[in-house]
């Protein structure tokens, strides 16, 4: 159990090179039509919308960090078995700013902006002084607020945009709703349709991590073509266990009716934060892996914004994005993808993606930490009768444990939810499920990409109930996350296709939607289009009805 994730992987050898994977494309915004191969069923209505980097250079300036690319919006457009695709840039500030000046004048997560030589010494010198104002560059993933999609990164703005035509709306500025500075892009919807998020804000009396809630849109209320997040709130404010050196977080747990958020031992340093301007360095070096840190799980009732006395701790472990979680029997059941080395994050540059294939290649990747899916369990009720040191998981299918260590405290061990099958896949990440019937609530699968390499190399679909696997894997082929599409009379969990989007560095051009039979995890069909896309990070299905 002690060897880390990395070790227990297999090394890689004579890995290819992906440069071409993260290299600027082309928009393409009129649909064009693609080749159809296999079939494409004729139930799916609706387009798959994809989001990332695509574009990482504006005239001699070079971004630095994979991440800093700007937005770019994709679209398979699915219909009676056929399927169009078109693509545009977010038009946001940055993207505007950065064309019409030929360079880099906006500051990225890991490229800062060199101030502007046409300044004279003294206007250069203080403009290292202003905090640089937080991009509006959205390329995470694409969300829904009130029934309207916005596209969304980590700061505090987010992009409205038509979901048909790929155009760039105006830009949403979390605080002029709630008192946040920023928000993850990876928001959790229930099932009356409203939505929560997890922001964070900080002044004279502390760092808070903070959860939203975005009400449903208002029934029969006329539709206007403009933003509104009215009605947002922050139902719960949690104090950092440490205010100069809060955590980073990229998502959060829900269930029913609760929400957890992980505190992890990725440190973001406010003082370096405060002096990076000044210094020349980028966000990404303000971020610390600090395994001094247990990792701290707060436990908060969703519907009444109360948080729990006690205080749930692990091992110092990071993780980006949840699986699901459920309540069971008094338990809370958190299923994650895991790290237990977060240096992972600044590791992602352009100059490490673009190493040549073989040994360049290879090293870099056998450095990098593997995520693997583990399953916390979390007692809901822990008093001052519950007895010290001995396992509170009392239920029979779970290996996790949980022990009351001091009043108040609990210290939780978690249980792998994988056989060793899954190592020889490089680990997973990008993780989705039955998102609409099963979010919070009991379920048997989820879906993933295999990480053989350093970005995802293989679709997976993984059994909690019996940690199997199937696998779709091909050599020179890397898989966009996988997203599931239900089938309209669906009567089980796994009723219904799997969508991702194939890329290769092999050949130019020769990308395809690849639509896989959810059950089965076997291909019925592709739809292939003569257009380079980059690697991208997170999209949605929006269904037509």
């Amino acid at each position: 159990m002690n060897r880390n994730c990395r070790q227990r992987c297999p090394q890689a050898s004579g890995l290819e090179s992906i440069a071409p994977l993260v290299s600027t494309a082309e928009e393409t915004p009129h649909p064009i039509t693609t080749t159809i191969k296999g079939t494409i069923p004729t139930w799916i209505n609706g387009s798959f919308l994809r989001n990332g980097p695509g574009k990482f250079e504006f005239g001699e300036d070079r971004y630095t960090h994979w991440f800093d690319g700007m937005a770019m919006m994709h679209r398979f457009h699915i219909c009676e078995g056929n399927v169009t695709y078109s693509s545009r840039f977010l038009r946001s500030d940055s993207y505007v700013l950065n064309s019409e000046r030929n360079r880099i004048v906006v500051s990225e997560f890991g490229t800062l902006a060199m101030p502007d030589p046409c300044k004279n010494i003294f206007a250069r010198f203080f403009s290292r002084f202003t905090i640089p104002k937080a991009t509006d560059n959205a390329g995470v993933n694409f969300v829904k607020y009130k029934g309207d999609y916005y596209v969304s990164t980590e700061t505090n703005y987010m992009r409205r945009v038509d979901p048909q035509s790929l155009e760039t709306k105006e830009k949403v500025d979390w605080s002029q709703y709630v008192a946040v500075n920023a928000a993850t892009a990876h928001p959790h919807y229930d099932r009356d349709g409203a939505t929560y998020n997890m922001g964070n804000s900080y002044g004279t009396s502390g760092f808070f991590y903070n959860i939203i809630r975005v009400p449903p849109p208002e029934e029969n209320a006329a539709k206007e073509d403009s933003e509104d997040l009215n009605g947002a709130q922050v139902i719960c404010s949690i104090q950092a266990s440490e205010s100069r050196k809060p955590s980073y977080f990229h998502s959060f747990v829900m269930s029913e009716n609760y929400i957890v958020f992980v505190e992890q031992p990725i440190k973001l340093d406010l003082l370096k934060f405060m002096l990076y301007r000044i210094a020349g360095k980028s966000f990404h070096k303000v971020m610390t892996w600090d395994p001094t840190y247990e990792t701290i799980f707060h436990l908060v009732n969703r519907h009444t914004g109360k948080k729990s006395e006690v205080k749930y701790c692990a091992a110092p472990m990071f993780t980006l994005h949840q699986i699901n979680a459920f309540e069971d029997s008094g338990f809370l059941v958190m299923d994650m993808c895991c790290g237990d080395d977060g240096e992972v994050i600044a590791d992602y540059t352009l100059e490490n993606l673009r190493r040549d294939t073989g040994e360049e290649m290879d090293k870099f990747y056998n450095s990098m930490c593997r995520n693997l899916p583990r399953r916390y369990v979390l007692p809901l009720s822990v008093d001052e009768e519950t007895p010290l040191d001995q396992n509170l998981v009392t239920l029979p299918n779970y290996k996790a444990t949980a022990k009351k260590t001091n009043p108040g405290e609990v210290y939780m061990t978690h249980e792998e939810l994988h056989d060793d099958e899954l190592l020889q896949y490089g680990g997973l990440e990008f993780p989705q499920i039955n998102y609409d019937q099963y979010n919070g609530r009991p379920y048997r699968y989820f879906y993933a990409c295999g990480f053989g390499h350093v970005f995802g190399d293989s679709l997976l679909k993984m059994d909690v109930h019996t940690k199997e696997l199937k696998v779709w894997r091909y050599p020179g082929f890397f898989p966009s996350e996988p997203v599931f599409v239900a089938s309209p009379r669906a009567t089980e969990e796994d009723d219904g296709v799997v969508l991702s989007v194939i890329i290769t560095p092999r050949e130019e051009k020769s990308t395809f939607l690849l639509v896989l039979d959810a059950k089965t995890f076997t291909e019925l069909g592709r739809a292939e289009v003569p257009v380079n896309i980059p690697y991208g990070t997170h999209g949605v299905f929006n269904g037509m009805g």
